[in-house]
This record gives C-alpha cells, sequence and structure tokens, in this order.
C-alpha cells in the first residue's frame, strides 16, 4: 500500500469514528481499529487526533471544491450556477453523511479548531460564491451595489443552516433539491437587477 493509500485509510477510518463517537470521545486507537492498521502507524502519517482532523477537513473539502468547479464551470449563467453550488452543498449529506455530521457537528465544537486553524481550503471554497456574484454583475444580472463579501457569507450561512437541519433531524421536513432551490431562488430575487 502506497502512502497516500495508507493516509487516505486512516482519514476516512476517522471520518467513520468522529461521526459515530465524538471528536472529543474518539481514540487513536478507535481510528487504528477501524482502518485496521496498529496504533503506532496513525504516528507515522499524524502527530495527533487534532492533526487527523486538519488533514480530513483538507483532503474532503478539497474533493468538494474540485467537484463544483467542474459543474460550474460547465455553466454560462451565473444564476444556474447559484443553484448548482446550493444543491452540491446540500447533497454532501445525503452522499457522505458521516463526512457532514462531522464537518458540521464535531468541528465546531473544537475550539482550537475555530480559533487556531486559518483554512484556505475552506475560504476557496466560499469564495466560489463571491466569484459567482462578481460574475453576475459584470453581466449586469445582479445588483452593482451588492457586496461579493457579504453575499458569500449569508448564502454559505443559509445553506449551511439547511446542512444542520438534516444532520439533527430523523426525518428532514424538505427535500434536499427543495431547500436548494428555495434558498438560491430566495436569495437570487434579492441579488437580480429589476431588469432581469
Amino acid at each position: 500500500m502506497r502512502i497516500s493509500d495508507k493516509h487516505q485509510k486512516i482519514t476516512q477510518a476517522a471520518i467513520k469514528v468522529f461521526a459515530r463517537k465524538g471528536f472529543f470521545n474518539a481514540r487513536i486507537s478507535d481510528i487504528a481499529k477501524e482502518a485496521k492498521v496498529a496504533d503506532g502507524t496513525i504516528y507515522l502519517y499524524f502527530n495527533n487526533k487534532y492533526d487527523i482532523l486538519i488533514s480530513m477537513f483538507e483532503d474532503e473539502i478539497g474533493k468538494i471544491i474540485l467537484r463544483v468547479r467542474l459543474l460550474i464551470d460547465q455553466e454560462e449563467d451565473p444564476r444556474k450556477m447559484m443553484e448548482i453550488f446550493a444543491l452540491n452543498h446540500l447533497q454532501l449529506i445525503e452522499g457522505k453523511r458521516d463526512l457532514a455530521e462531522v464537518l458540521q457537528m464535531e468541528l465546531r465544537q473544537s475550539n482550537k479548531f475555530m480559533k487556531e486553524y486559518r483554512n484556505k481550503k475552506f475560504i476557496e471554497y466560499i469564495d466560489i460564491i463571491s466569484t459567482i456574484v462578481r460574475k453576475g454583475q459584470k453581466m449586469g444580472l445582479f445588483r452593482q451595489e451588492l457586496l461579493p463579501g457579504i453575499i458569500k457569507c449569508a448564502y454559505f450561512g443559509a445553506l449551511d443552516e439547511m446542512s444542520r437541519l438534516w444532520i439533527l433531524s430523523q426525518k428532514p421536513p424538505y427535500s434536499i433539491k427543495e431547500a436548494a432551490r428555495q434558498v438560491s431562488d430566495m436569495f437570487l430575487h434579492g441579488m437580480m437587477t429589476r431588469k432581469t
């Protein structure tokens, strides 16, 4: 097995363990058992549990960025791009529930992560939204006075709250497609110029 394969095997095992036990209750030995490696093997790739959390976050958000960019690059209309971003963000819950749970719940409970870690990948991810907004402004579709940085935070915040609802609900009250459509529709109506 290549080094990168074992690294990924450990991070994928960590996602399952963190989702099941919680970041603080999980032990390195739990991750090693899930990954089917010796406890000491973990320390060949990571310094500690926090290091695994950061690596997992960077790896997974990197994959999400690639997927969203590929889909958005096939579209010319910034309004459709906003819908694509919303749908893909929310579909993470259906496709990778354990990962979504770790990103939604466990990551936020780590004060060290929230205060100390400046994640360039996460910034790159939400910057996709501000890039779409600027494109829409250049095309005359979105209002010029809107600040892309504010729209980026508000839009991501709305999607993030919908994600949290699914993670915490046994039976979510809305479909993912409907939620993505309504959130993007609500924002787009507020963003568009009168002539569009």
